[in-house]
């Protein structure tokens, strides 16, 4: 049977992640990763293209996946839209808890300026998936405003997150938390502004 790109990507991700922190983001550290899970040189190029920017790009993409597998057995239908939101950040971040080094890592090749917009993409479609998840229909410019809104809590939360050595988490959850009011106080405001 043949191996979809993304299993070929995770496969490769979860042989390179253990050696991440000591070794860093690099095409080295990923292309002897693949050799030990069997795969080319060949197979390599085309599971990412782009080279180290598809190998960040495919990691954020597992974390999401990540999240939704850990949400499976919660109905957002059950919680209040904040509590939606707040319980996916929650839980991606505790999906990412084991990796937390290799994220370190990554922020540092994301502070390459050029690299802006592909970092905005990738949160973006984070919070399309948090979005989707929680049940969101909305189309034209609502959904457009409520995912950069969230991804402006994204961003920021990784780097809070990221320095917050509590295992439960308590500084970053406190951060999810005053960023998500405060959207919610902004759309009250914006709510009566067009009424």
């Amino acid at each position: 049977m043949t191996q979809s790109t993304t299993d070929i990507r995770d496969k490769i991700l979860n042989k390179a992640l253990p050696d991440i922190p000591f070794d860093g983001w690099t095409m080295e550290t990923i292309t002897n990763a693949a050799e030990q899970c069997g795969y080319d040189d060949l197979t390599l190029r085309a599971a990412f293209p782009n080279g180290l920017i598809d190998v960040i790009d495919a990691f954020a993409d597992k974390a999401d996946r990540d999240m939704l597998t850990a949400l499976q057995n919660i109905n957002p239908e059950d919680l209040r839209t904040r509590e939606r939101i707040r319980t996916a950040l929650i839980a991606r971040f505790k999906c990412l808890a084991a990796n937390k080094d290799a994220v370190k890592t990554s922020l540092k090749i994301w502070l390459n300026p050029l690299r802006k917009p592909k970092l905005a993409k990738i949160i973006w479609r984070t919070a399309d998936r948090i979005w989707d998840w929680a049940g969101d229909t909305s189309t034209d410019y609502n959904r457009h405003s409520k995912r950069t809104l969230l991804s402006g809590i994204i961003g920021p939360a990784i780097l809070v997150w990221v320095n917050d050595t509590d295992p439960e988490m308590h500084k970053t959850i406190r951060f999810i938390d005053a960023r998500i009011e405060n959207i919610m106080q902004f759309g009250k405001i914006v709510g009566k502004l067009k009424a």
